[in-house]
Protein backbone atom coordinates (compact mmCIF):
# COMPACT_ATOMS: atom_id res chain seq x y z
CA UNK A 1 0.00 0.00 0.00
CA UNK A 2 1.35 3.42 -0.93
CA UNK A 3 1.76 6.02 1.77
CA UNK A 4 -0.92 8.71 1.98
CA UNK A 5 1.84 11.32 1.74
CA UNK A 6 1.99 10.48 -1.96
CA UNK A 7 -1.34 12.27 -2.54
CA UNK A 8 -0.98 15.03 -5.09
CA UNK A 9 -2.85 18.37 -4.98
CA UNK A 10 -4.98 17.33 -7.95
CA UNK A 11 -6.09 14.24 -6.04
CA UNK A 12 -7.12 16.45 -3.13
CA UNK A 13 -9.12 18.61 -5.54
CA UNK A 14 -10.91 15.49 -6.79
CA UNK A 15 -11.90 14.54 -3.22
CA UNK A 16 -13.25 18.01 -2.50
CA UNK A 17 -15.14 18.20 -5.80
CA UNK A 18 -16.83 14.82 -5.31
CA UNK A 19 -17.81 15.66 -1.73
CA UNK A 20 -19.22 19.06 -2.66
CA UNK A 21 -20.96 18.02 -5.86
CA UNK A 22 -22.31 14.75 -4.48
CA UNK A 23 -21.64 12.76 -7.65
CA UNK A 24 -18.71 11.69 -9.80
CA UNK A 25 -20.37 13.07 -12.93
CA UNK A 26 -20.92 16.54 -11.45
CA UNK A 27 -17.39 16.54 -10.04
CA UNK A 28 -16.08 15.69 -13.51
CA UNK A 29 -17.87 18.69 -15.03
CA UNK A 30 -16.46 20.95 -12.32
CA UNK A 31 -12.92 19.64 -12.86
CA UNK A 32 -13.13 19.58 -16.65
CA UNK A 33 -12.53 15.84 -16.93
CA UNK A 34 -14.56 12.65 -17.40
CA UNK A 35 -16.66 10.68 -14.94
CA UNK A 36 -14.47 7.61 -15.48
CA UNK A 37 -11.40 9.74 -14.77
CA UNK A 38 -12.86 10.92 -11.46
CA UNK A 39 -13.92 7.38 -10.54
CA UNK A 40 -10.46 6.06 -11.33
CA UNK A 41 -8.84 8.85 -9.31
CA UNK A 42 -11.03 8.17 -6.25
CA UNK A 43 -10.27 4.43 -6.37
CA UNK A 44 -6.56 5.24 -6.53
CA UNK A 45 -6.82 7.63 -3.58
CA UNK A 46 -8.73 5.06 -1.54
CA UNK A 47 -5.98 2.49 -2.22
CA UNK A 48 -3.34 4.95 -1.04
CA UNK A 49 -5.25 5.94 2.09
CA UNK A 50 -6.38 2.38 2.80
CA UNK A 51 -10.05 3.15 3.55
CA UNK A 52 -13.27 3.68 1.62
CA UNK A 53 -13.89 7.42 1.35
CA UNK A 54 -17.22 7.51 -0.52
CA UNK A 55 -20.40 5.46 -0.47
CA UNK A 56 -21.60 4.93 -4.04
CA UNK A 57 -25.22 4.39 -4.99
CA UNK A 58 -28.20 5.74 -6.89
CA UNK A 59 -28.00 8.80 -4.67
CA UNK A 60 -24.53 9.57 -6.08
CA UNK A 61 -21.43 9.68 -3.89
CA UNK A 62 -21.55 10.45 -0.19
CA UNK A 63 -18.46 10.74 2.06
CA UNK A 64 -18.05 8.02 4.68
CA UNK A 65 -17.02 9.28 8.16
CA UNK A 66 -13.39 8.69 7.15
CA UNK A 67 -14.10 10.43 3.85
CA UNK A 68 -15.56 13.49 5.59
CA UNK A 69 -12.45 13.81 7.74
CA UNK A 70 -10.20 13.35 4.72
CA UNK A 71 -12.08 15.97 2.68
CA UNK A 72 -11.78 18.47 5.54
CA UNK A 73 -8.02 17.90 5.64
CA UNK A 74 -7.88 18.16 1.85
CA UNK A 75 -9.55 21.58 1.86
CA UNK A 76 -7.16 22.83 4.51
CA UNK A 77 -4.06 21.47 2.72
CA UNK A 78 -5.14 23.04 -0.57
CA UNK A 79 -5.72 26.36 1.18
CA UNK A 80 -2.25 26.25 2.70
CA UNK A 81 -0.70 25.44 -0.67
CA UNK A 82 -2.39 28.52 -2.15
CA UNK A 83 -1.17 30.60 0.80
CA UNK A 84 2.37 29.26 0.53
CA UNK A 85 2.68 30.36 -3.10
CA UNK A 86 1.02 33.73 -2.53
CA UNK A 87 3.06 34.69 0.54
CA UNK A 88 6.30 33.58 -1.10
CA UNK A 89 5.57 35.89 -4.02
CA UNK A 90 4.46 38.78 -1.77
CA UNK A 91 7.55 38.71 0.47
CA UNK A 92 9.69 41.16 -1.59
CA UNK A 93 7.00 43.84 -1.64
CA UNK A 94 5.67 43.37 1.88
CA UNK A 95 2.12 43.72 0.58
CA UNK A 96 -0.62 41.56 2.09
CA UNK A 97 -3.01 40.27 -0.51
CA UNK A 98 -5.23 37.36 -1.43
CA UNK A 99 -8.57 35.83 -0.50
CA UNK A 100 -9.76 35.76 3.10
CA UNK A 101 -12.83 33.64 3.89
CA UNK A 102 -14.75 34.58 7.04
CA UNK A 103 -17.66 32.74 8.64
CA UNK A 104 -19.77 34.70 11.13
CA UNK A 105 -23.10 34.45 12.87
CA UNK A 106 -25.69 36.98 11.78
CA UNK A 107 -25.29 39.78 14.33
CA UNK A 108 -21.49 39.66 14.07
CA UNK A 109 -21.71 39.85 10.27
CA UNK A 110 -24.08 42.81 10.49
CA UNK A 111 -22.61 44.85 13.32
CA UNK A 112 -19.07 43.70 14.19
CA UNK A 113 -17.44 42.98 10.86
CA UNK A 114 -18.35 45.91 8.55
CA UNK A 115 -16.15 48.56 10.22
CA UNK A 116 -13.39 45.99 10.72
CA UNK A 117 -13.41 45.04 7.04
CA UNK A 118 -13.53 48.69 6.02
CA UNK A 119 -10.31 49.40 7.92
CA UNK A 120 -8.75 46.16 6.69
CA UNK A 121 -9.49 47.12 3.09
CA UNK A 122 -8.05 50.61 3.60
CA UNK A 123 -4.80 49.22 5.02
CA UNK A 124 -4.53 46.19 2.74
CA UNK A 125 -6.50 46.76 -0.47
CA UNK A 126 -5.16 43.50 -1.90
CA UNK A 127 -7.06 41.39 0.63
CA UNK A 128 -10.28 40.02 -0.87
CA UNK A 129 -12.53 39.29 2.11
CA UNK A 130 -15.76 37.32 1.78
CA UNK A 131 -18.22 36.72 4.61
CA UNK A 132 -20.56 33.76 4.93
CA UNK A 133 -23.34 33.98 7.51
CA UNK A 134 -23.59 30.71 9.44
CA UNK A 135 -26.07 29.78 12.14
CA UNK A 136 -24.46 29.10 15.51
CA UNK A 137 -26.14 25.74 15.94
CA UNK A 138 -24.44 22.38 15.56
CA UNK A 139 -20.89 22.85 14.24
CA UNK A 140 -21.56 26.56 13.63
CA UNK A 141 -18.86 28.92 12.41
CA UNK A 142 -16.11 26.88 14.06
CA UNK A 143 -17.25 23.90 12.01
CA UNK A 144 -16.81 25.91 8.81
CA UNK A 145 -13.19 26.55 9.77
CA UNK A 146 -12.55 22.94 10.82
CA UNK A 147 -14.02 21.71 7.53
CA UNK A 148 -11.74 24.01 5.55
CA UNK A 149 -14.55 26.18 4.17
CA UNK A 150 -13.50 29.31 6.09
CA UNK A 151 -10.16 30.74 7.19
CA UNK A 152 -11.52 32.38 10.32
CA UNK A 153 -14.81 32.16 12.16
CA UNK A 154 -16.46 34.65 14.50
CA UNK A 155 -17.96 32.37 17.12
CA UNK A 156 -19.69 32.34 20.47
CA UNK A 157 -17.09 30.82 22.79
CA UNK A 158 -18.09 28.62 25.70
CA UNK A 159 -21.60 28.00 24.37
CA UNK A 160 -23.38 24.82 23.34
CA UNK A 161 -21.33 24.79 20.10
CA UNK A 162 -17.91 23.58 21.32
CA UNK A 163 -14.76 24.73 19.56
CA UNK A 164 -13.12 21.77 17.81
CA UNK A 165 -9.85 20.87 19.55
CA UNK A 166 -7.85 21.24 16.33
CA UNK A 167 -8.58 24.99 16.19
CA UNK A 168 -7.06 27.98 17.98
CA UNK A 169 -8.67 31.29 18.88
CA UNK A 170 -9.31 33.89 21.53
CA UNK A 171 -12.04 35.98 23.12
CA UNK A 172 -12.66 39.37 21.51
CA UNK A 173 -15.44 40.72 23.69
CA UNK A 174 -17.85 39.79 26.44
CA UNK A 175 -21.25 41.28 25.77
CA UNK A 176 -24.13 41.59 28.23
CA UNK A 177 -27.64 40.34 27.65
CA UNK A 178 -30.53 42.77 28.10
CA UNK A 179 -34.31 42.73 28.04
CA UNK A 180 -35.88 44.16 24.88
CA UNK A 181 -39.59 44.88 24.81
CA UNK A 182 -42.23 47.15 23.24
CA UNK A 183 -41.46 50.74 24.18
CA UNK A 184 -43.53 52.17 26.99
CA UNK A 185 -44.95 48.86 28.17
CA UNK A 186 -45.80 49.19 31.90
CA UNK A 187 -44.76 45.63 32.82
CA UNK A 188 -42.50 44.13 30.11
CA UNK A 189 -41.60 41.12 32.27
CA UNK A 190 -45.20 39.97 32.08
CA UNK A 191 -45.06 39.64 28.29
CA UNK A 192 -44.68 36.33 26.41
CA UNK A 193 -41.11 35.34 25.59
CA UNK A 194 -39.91 35.47 21.98
CA UNK A 195 -36.80 33.35 21.37
CA UNK A 196 -34.68 31.78 18.60
CA UNK A 197 -32.60 28.62 18.31
CA UNK A 198 -29.17 30.22 18.30
CA UNK A 199 -29.81 31.99 21.59
CA UNK A 200 -28.40 29.01 23.43
CA UNK A 201 -25.46 29.93 25.64
CA UNK A 202 -25.29 27.33 28.38
CA UNK A 203 -24.56 29.98 31.01
CA UNK A 204 -27.48 32.06 29.79
CA UNK A 205 -29.80 29.06 30.05
CA UNK A 206 -28.65 28.43 33.62
CA UNK A 207 -29.36 32.05 34.46
CA UNK A 208 -32.77 31.84 32.81
CA UNK A 209 -33.67 28.73 34.79
CA UNK A 210 -33.09 30.66 38.02
CA UNK A 211 -35.45 33.51 36.98
CA UNK A 212 -39.01 32.64 37.95
CA UNK A 213 -40.38 35.57 35.94
CA UNK A 214 -39.19 34.21 32.57
CA UNK A 215 -41.83 31.99 30.93
CA UNK A 216 -41.19 29.26 28.40
CA UNK A 217 -40.94 30.69 24.89
CA UNK A 218 -44.34 30.87 23.25
CA UNK A 219 -43.03 32.40 20.03
CA UNK A 220 -39.93 31.13 18.21
CA UNK A 221 -38.24 32.88 15.31
CA UNK A 222 -35.63 31.91 12.76
CA UNK A 223 -33.00 34.42 13.87
CA UNK A 224 -32.41 37.42 16.12
CA UNK A 225 -33.58 39.87 13.44
CA UNK A 226 -36.98 38.18 13.31
CA UNK A 227 -37.13 38.24 17.11
CA UNK A 228 -36.60 42.01 17.14
CA UNK A 229 -39.25 42.47 14.47
CA UNK A 230 -41.75 40.48 16.52
CA UNK A 231 -40.92 42.39 19.69
CA UNK A 232 -41.28 45.66 17.81
CA UNK A 233 -44.72 44.49 16.66
CA UNK A 234 -45.79 43.98 20.26
CA UNK A 235 -45.77 40.16 20.25
CA UNK A 236 -43.64 39.82 23.38
CA UNK A 237 -40.29 40.49 25.01
CA UNK A 238 -36.90 38.89 24.45
CA UNK A 239 -33.58 38.47 26.21
CA UNK A 240 -30.79 39.18 23.74
CA UNK A 241 -27.03 39.91 23.62
CA UNK A 242 -25.72 43.38 22.87
CA UNK A 243 -24.61 42.70 19.27
CA UNK A 244 -28.13 41.59 18.37
CA UNK A 245 -29.50 44.79 19.90
CA UNK A 246 -27.16 47.12 17.99
CA UNK A 247 -29.91 48.15 15.57
CA UNK A 248 -33.02 47.53 17.62
CA UNK A 249 -36.00 48.81 15.60
CA UNK A 250 -38.21 51.76 16.44
CA UNK A 251 -40.91 50.82 18.87
CA UNK A 252 -38.61 48.78 21.09
CA UNK A 253 -36.97 49.61 24.38
CA UNK A 254 -33.92 48.00 26.00
CA UNK A 255 -33.82 47.45 29.77
CA UNK A 256 -30.72 46.41 31.73
CA UNK A 257 -31.04 43.11 33.57
CA UNK A 258 -28.94 44.23 36.52
CA UNK A 259 -25.48 43.31 37.84
CA UNK A 260 -26.17 39.55 37.69
CA UNK A 261 -27.12 39.68 34.01
CA UNK A 262 -25.69 36.94 31.82
CA UNK A 263 -23.01 37.61 29.23
CA UNK A 264 -21.84 36.01 26.00
CA UNK A 265 -18.21 35.67 24.96
CA UNK A 266 -17.56 36.34 21.29
CA UNK A 267 -14.23 35.47 19.75
CA UNK A 268 -12.48 34.17 16.68
CA UNK A 269 -11.29 30.70 15.72
CA UNK A 270 -8.91 29.59 13.01
CA UNK A 271 -6.54 26.72 12.32
CA UNK A 272 -3.01 26.74 13.77
CA UNK A 273 -1.51 26.89 10.29
CA UNK A 274 -3.74 29.74 9.06
CA UNK A 275 -3.16 31.70 12.29
CA UNK A 276 0.38 32.32 11.07
CA UNK A 277 -0.62 33.66 7.64
CA UNK A 278 -0.43 37.34 6.83
CA UNK A 279 -4.10 37.76 5.87
CA UNK A 280 -5.47 36.15 9.03
CA UNK A 281 -3.00 38.04 11.24
CA UNK A 282 -4.08 41.31 9.61
CA UNK A 283 -7.76 40.54 10.25
CA UNK A 284 -7.13 39.57 13.88
CA UNK A 285 -5.27 42.86 14.45
CA UNK A 286 -8.23 44.83 13.13
CA UNK A 287 -10.70 42.78 15.18
CA UNK A 288 -8.73 43.38 18.37
CA UNK A 289 -8.39 47.10 17.64
CA UNK A 290 -12.12 47.38 17.00
CA UNK A 291 -13.38 45.65 20.15
CA UNK A 292 -10.68 46.61 22.65
CA UNK A 293 -12.72 49.42 24.25
CA UNK A 294 -15.72 47.08 24.58
CA UNK A 295 -14.07 44.13 26.36
CA UNK A 296 -15.73 43.58 29.71
CA UNK A 297 -14.50 41.77 32.77
CA UNK A 298 -17.80 39.99 33.07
Amino acid sequence: MSSAVDLAPQELRVLVAVAEEGAFSAAAVRLGTTQSGVSHAVRGIERKVGVVLFERGRFGARPTPAGARTVAHARRVLRMLETLVREARDTPTGEIAGPLRIAAFRSAALHLLPPVLERLSARHPGIEATVTVVREVGPGTAGEVAEGRADLGIAGLGTSSPIPPQLVGDVLLEEPYALVHPAGHPDPRSLPLVDWTENCSSYTRQWWAAQDWIPAATVRAEDDGAVLSMVGSGLGMAIMPALSLTAAPAGTEITDLGPERPTRRVGYVTTPELAATATVRALVRELRASVKPQVSGG
